[in-house]
């Protein structure tokens, strides 16, 4: 017990710690890579204490949901770090670690923005919440897929059971399903986050923006706990990334070494995917919002192809 309690704080204390430090490294990459010197990795912590001092200016036409989505955006991810293989396979809430269980609390956080965006009674809310919603639906399906790939080469849907299964047998990632679920879960992760090309998170024009319009409105403690909420999510996709498709270094003990270990593996592969990130981000442009659905449609052809290739490959 002692131990699974030493791995859930762990596992919640990275997450929420760790998230802005990798918003930072992304914008200090792509900035670099575009020849400017761009912010401190560390920004992003003055950012979120700069707005937790200010006041926060609510309209007289919200309604308790507008208040209440911050902490529960807050609060969903922090449930997930409790239930996603992040330093180790079998965190305290792995006996429900299915991708069906992410995919709820995820859906949940998407859920209440949509909600608050709307309930602020403002044009541009309204709009961010309609393409948010239009967005989720098209990307939490081949999410599911993409999981489902992997989890028939692993025979067992857990997610920690999936980590365990690929460290022990390394051979199974060399597989082109594995590759095409990768691929489809990347495309999903940047629509999810709110990344180009299908949304920037870096304007505040308001024929692109999606995410941006739903949070509009908010300020003070309640703009702090959006974006930390964000960059959390930020975090989890690509802890799902790194551990899901390249489980080396994983633990499945809840001891402090190992938990060291499993710590200083996951740092070295989100610098990898931080990096990929920000090129991919300085190297295309955003697309046009009627192309969106025609980029999430290619990548649940590419999660339908894995669950294919599975069939076929053996």
């Amino acid at each position: 017990m002692t131990a699974a309690l030493l791995a859930g704080l762990a596992q919640v204390l990275v997450v929420a710690a760790g998230a802005p430090l990798l918003v930072g490294v992304v914008r200090t990459l792509k900035a670099r890579l575009v020849g400017r010197r761009g912010p401190s990795p560390w920004q992003p912590y003055a950012d979120l204490r700069k707005l937790l001092g200010k006041d926060a200016v609510v309209s007289t036409t919200t309604s308790w949901v507008f208040r209440a989505t911050p902490y529960v955006l807050a609060a969903t991810m922090l449930v997930t770090a409790l239930v996603v293989p992040v330093l180790v396979a079998h965190p305290p809430l792995a006996f429900a670690g299915n991708i069906i269980l992410v995919m709820y609390l995820f859906m949940l956080g998407t859920f209440f923005l949509a909600l608050a965006g709307l309930d602020a009674g403002s044009a541009f809310g309204g709009m961010g919440s309609s393409r948010e919603v239009a967005v989720a639906a098209l990307a939490e399906p081949t999410i599911i897929v993409a999981v489902f790939a992997l989890a028939l080469r692993a025979e067992t849907l857990s997610l920690g059971g999936v980590v365990e299964r690929f460290g022990r047998d390394p051979l199974l990632a060399v597989n082109p399903s594995h590759l095409l679920a990768f691929a489809a879960f990347f495309i999903v992760m940047l629509a999810e986050t709110g990344r180009l090309p299908v949304d920037n998170p870096a304007t505040h024009l308001e024929l692109t923006m999606i995410h941006e319009a739903m949070v509009l409105e908010y300020s003070g403690r309640y703009l702090a706990l959006v974006e930390w909420a964000g960059a959390m999510k930020l975090f989890v996709f690509m802890t799902l990334l790194a551990n899901l498709f390249v489980p080396a270094g994983v633990p499945s003990l809840a001891e402090p070494v190992p938990l060291l270990l499993g710590l200083l593996a996951l740092a070295g592969k989100l610098a990898v995917l931080a990096t990929a990130l920000a090129v991919v981000e300085t190297a295309v442009a955003k697309l046009r919002l009627f192309r969106v659905p025609e980029l999430l449609a290619g990548s649940f052809a590419l999660a339908l192809l894995s669950v294919t290739a599975v069939f076929l490959l053996r």
